[in-house]
């Protein structure tokens, strides 16, 4: 009789969760509906913004959005700062925020191929990319995927090479998985992920301050949807795999890079990531930026809009720019509760 009643309050504790699953998922798509078109490519339908180039000679940007993020996380901060110079191209990864996951794109290789396919959709030959974080991991992809289809790189914060153990946080790994994953995602993930999302945040980007309306205007919710938070999971479970194999192949990269990075990144080892792309990529300029976090798409877009300049072939003095960017945000301390989980690399 206890394990019948012990059986049966978990069903039903299921069946709760799971209607406050589906509630809270129609509510989300609610509030953030989508802000762009519909384009099929790599066998799904991808949500995008287009704004093709003012003249036929203008470059192309095309930016990509992170772990957790969709294209209103760079389009925000980022667009303002290019429109009437340049063509840009947001669009939402495979199975994030509105982009259906499609076939093969459960790998990087998967969604560049996606990528690829979605520019020619769109008629774009070549493009300059700037990679947040994950997308950081996909611009590498492309450039090695399509070299004569990159016209330079501009790396934010990016998490392209092996780290330490090649652990993720707990709940990816669970929602990673066959079965028990896709349970995991219909019942727990939701709630415990709207009650957590709001310091989430505010840790991605200490010491710097969390954006007053970041949440709602960048439409982060949508990762709580059990699709997206499992399609989110996965990129995340494989990143380690395809770092240990791509990064020795970085070096074959010949476009012109920047690579930018605050030295105070609790999300990314920016030790590893970003300071390893400089070194193996030719060429590549390394900015560095004392207190800057895990977001220098929203707290120094002034500087990553210097760099995509650089590298689209203007005469620019990134140094300066750095340090005026650490000028004003020196004084920055937020997130004082937050902790870096990051296992302390070895002193050599």
């Amino acid at each position: 009789n206890l394990i019948a009643a012990a059986i049966a309050f978990l069903a039903a504790a299921l069946c709760i969760l799971f209607g406050v699953t589906r509630t809270g998922t129609w509510l989300i798509e609610r509030r953030n509906p989508p802000v762009g078109a519909f384009i099929e490519a790599g066998g799904g339908l991808i949500h995008y913004v287009y704004l093709p180039p003012p003249s036929p000679d203008a470059p192309v940007l095309v930016f990509l959005h992170g772990a957790s993020g969709n294209l209103n996380d760079q389009m925000l901060p980022l667009r303002p700062r290019f429109e009437g110079a340049f063509g840009m191209l947001f669009f939402d990864r495979p199975g994030h925020g509105w982009s259906e996951r499609g076939e093969g794109n459960d790998s990087l290789d998967g969604q560049a191929a996606t990528l690829a396919k979605l520019m020619d959709r769109l008629a774009i030959g070549r493009a300059i990319l700037v990679g947040h974080s994950f997308g950081g991991a996909l611009a590498a992809a492309f450039a090695l995927d399509y070299p004569a289809r990159t016209a330079g790189l501009v790396f934010l914060s990016a998490a392209t090479h092996p780290w330490p153990g090649g652990a993720t946080s707990w709940y990816y790994s669970v929602a990673a998985l066959p079965g028990v994953g896709w349970l995991f995602s219909q019942t727990l993930t939701l709630p415990a992920g709207w009650a957590r999302m709001a310091a989430s945040a505010a840790c991605v980007f200490a010491p710097n301050p969390l954006p007053a309306d970041y949440l709602r205007s960048a439409e982060i919710a949508l990762v709580l949807r059990p699709s997206a938070f499992r399609a989110n999971a996965i990129d995340v479970e494989g990143l380690y795999r395809f770092a240990k194999a791509a990064a020795p192949r970085y070096r074959e990269i010949g476009a012109p890079t920047v690579v930018i990075s605050g030295d105070s990144d609790t999300v990314v080892y920016e030790e590893i990531h970003s300071a390893g792309l400089a070194r193996d990529i030719p060429g590549a300029e390394m900015v560095w930026i004392h207190n800057l976090g895990h977001k220098p798409d929203w707290i120094a877009p002034e500087l990553v809009a210097a760099a995509v300049r650089k590298v689209a072939g203007d005469t620019v003095d990134l140094a300066s720019v750095a340090r005026a960017v650490e000028a004003r945000i020196a004084a920055d301390a937020h997130g004082a509760d937050c902790v870096d989980e990051k296992p302390a690399l070895a002193v050599q």
